[in-house]
């Protein structure tokens, strides 16, 4: 798309050079065919290194980009990001059928799109929908009515139940001056690592941009919510009805139980647990055991408990 035509199409007054623009990517990753943005200040560092062909900016940051990038000046980057998201919704459909390796079961309802790639000795149930240029591992077991989106990359021996969705659109708008809520559209991916098992009616999103990662062995129990950009560390348990906001990032060996909730962008250190019905609103340390809202260490919480219930009597 030309940069003129994508202006045109958000609402911006364009006078630079003409270029085409494939795709949006923050600032580290962007490439010379790229569009990029700058909202917060604390992704200020990265404009002067960044290679975008065009930048969303505010005026007063516009002199910080690399002589190569141009400044499409307004006063919300954010929302014009997703203004421009919708233009790359929807890339053009691959052509390479996909590629089953042997013994694998597939049931007669399933849908493999093109550019897929399946490992040997896979179980695809009845009603499973596997969208384009999705990689599947070696004896990876889908039951009936799992959907995985475009792009994702699913390791060995994984196991997904019935019902469950990887990859769809995270949980992101940006909102007008109005109050409207304007959709960001997801460009990323999600990447479940081998010996993974995800329980029945899970969602995992993809990321906005890069991966939504859930590393090897973690299993996952029925009825949880992983958003966007989100790392799930190597042989973590997460049980039912848990779920994680955008960009948190937990060690290896996460336990957390039923009903809690994890912030957004916060990390958790290895072999943190969690106790049901807490929530997850810092960052926590590592080995060791937390229980309640607001959160505190396990120990500290039963002391409370035992003299809130002295209150009473």
């Amino acid at each position: 798309m030309k940069l003129s035509q994508l202006c045109e199409a958000i609402g911006l007054v364009y006078e630079g050079q003409e270029c085409e623009i494939e795709a949006i990517a923050p600032l580290p990753d962007a490439k010379p065919h790229h569009l990029s943005f700058v909202e917060h200040d604390r992704y200020l560092k990265d404009l002067p290194g960044t290679q975008a062909a065009a930048v969303l900016i505010r005026k007063q940051h516009a002199d910080a980009l690399p002589a190569g990038s141009q400044a499409l000046i307004c006063d919300s980057p954010y929302l014009m990001m997703a203004r421009a998201s919708a233009l790359f919704a929807h890339p053009a459909p691959l052509e390479t059928p996909p590629i089953i390796e042997p013994d694998c079961t597939i049931h007669p309802n399933a849908a493999i799109a093109n550019g897929s790639t399946l490992g040997a000795g896979c179980c695809v149930m009845a009603g499973v929908a596997i969208g384009q240029g999705v990689r599947i591992g070696q004896g990876v077991t889908l039951h009936p009515n799992v959907v995985i989106y475009d792009g994702a990359e699913i390791g060995d021996r994984v196991t997904i139940h019935a019902g469950s969705v990887i990859g769809s659109d995270g949980f992101g708008y940006a909102h007008t001056p109005e109050g409207a809520h304007v959709k960001i559209h997801h460009f990323g991916r999600v990447i479940i690592g081998s010996d993974v098992e995800i329980g029945a009616n899970a969602t995992i999103d993809r990321a906005v941009f890069g991966q939504t990662r859930i590393k090897a062995g973690t299993k996952i129990d029925n009825l949880v919510h992983i958003a966007h950009n989100v790392e799930i560390g190597e042989h973590s348990l997460l049980a039912a009805q848990v779920g994680f906001a955008g960009s948190a990032k937990t060690g290896r060996n996460f336990t957390i139980g039923g009903q809690s909730g994890v912030s957004g962008h916060l990390e958790v250190g290895d072999f943190a647990t969690v106790a049901a019905r807490s929530g997850v609103s810092k960052s926590i340390e590592g080995h060791k055991t937390y229980a309640g809202f607001p959160l505190m260490e396990h120990r500290l919480w039963l002391r409370l408990q035992a003299r809130i219930s002295k209150l009473l009597k």
